[in-house]
């Protein structure tokens, strides 16, 4: 146990997280050799096997499953100190770890990514973009330093500050244009295509319609917005849209798009983050980059329509 380096348990939480040689070592940045290695150095120290080796997938043993837990922990603690240091400064800088979920990234991450680098040059940004329940588990983990997600996820351990709130707006064949919008109540009788299982905007979508997620619904299911918004251009029924991916889906698509009549479904848009965690007051600043840049979005989609 003496012999037990940082290193190796970044190794074995990267191996964990992945369950493939090749794209742990692609992770570390090492070979698949030189993490096999190291791997193979951290069962001989500790005298105990920490994972079962298939053909092509790892999988952690029992004691695997519990050595992982410990070692995630040792891990996140020591980011936290290194964020400490980093929380000291008035400015952040080095690395940042944002998590976005898949119905806002394409639209609103570009602006964020400019108006952040030109506030700081100095911050060098990762994104992981993901569903909700994916950003929670790696924020909680210590993989993420915060996630753009839509509120609420009530989670205890988080900080949630919102940030904005934006209409759904419904999307339908050009042809239908003329025709009345619908209510939600006529909504749920028409063919309304959705993200499929695990995207939160197929739930804020489902409540709109006063339909629960875990009925059978008879429509189909796409993993991206853009995909929902093709197959509405070729009549195979009707979809909603979040505000911010209008200019970006439906320029090439033979759709129409309306707006519902008050009260419009919607989604508050915020930032979350572990209250643990050192930098929460450089976090709290960037939220207001997060907000800005959605201000000027719609200043010009507004300016456009």
């Amino acid at each position: 146990m003496s012999n037990l380096t940082l290193k190796q348990l970044r190794y074995f939480e990267a191996l964990a997280h992945h369950g493939h040689f090749g794209r742990a070592a692609d992770a570390c940045a090492i070979s698949q050799p030189a993490l096999s290695l190291q791997i193979k150095e951290l069962e001989r120290s500790l005298g105990i096997v920490l994972f079962e080796r298939g053909a092509r997938q790892v999988w952690l043993t029992n004691f695997g499953e519990e050595f992982a837990l410990r070692v995630r922990d040792i891990l996140r603690s020591i980011d936290e100190l290194d964020d400490l240091t980093r929380a000291s400064r008035d400015l952040l800088k080095g690395r940042l770890r944002i998590g976005v979920i898949p119905t806002i990234a394409p639209y609103l991450l570009p602006t964020i990514i400019k108006n952040l680098t030109q506030m700081n040059s100095e911050l060098d940004i990762h994104v992981r973009e993901t569903l909700t329940p994916k950003l929670i588990q790696e924020l909680a983990e210590g993989r993420l330093d915060t996630a753009i997600v839509a509120l609420p996820v009530s989670e205890s351990s988080f900080t949630e500050v919102a940030l904005f709130t934006e209409n759904f707006v419904l999307v339908r064949p050009s042809e239908d244009e003329a025709k009345p919008v619908p209510s939600s109540d006529q909504l749920r009788e028409m063919r309304l295509l959705l993200l499929e299982e695990g995207h939160c905007f197929r739930d804020q979508a489902l409540s709109f319609c006063n339909v629960q997620s875990a009925q059978s619904w008879e429509g189909l299911d796409a993993s991206s917005l853009s995909t929902l918004v093709q197959m509405v251009g070729v009549g195979l029924g009707v979809t909603l849209l979040p505000e911010m991916a209008i200019a970006v889906e439906t320029s090439s698509a033979a759709v129409s798009v309306a707006h519902f009549k008050k009260p419009e479904p919607s989604r508050t848009i915020g930032m979350i983050w572990r209250k643990t965690s050192p930098l929460a007051q450089q976090l709290l600043q960037i939220s207001e980059v997060v907000r800005q840049s959605a201000d000027t979005m719609r200043d010009k989609h507004a300016a456009n329509q």
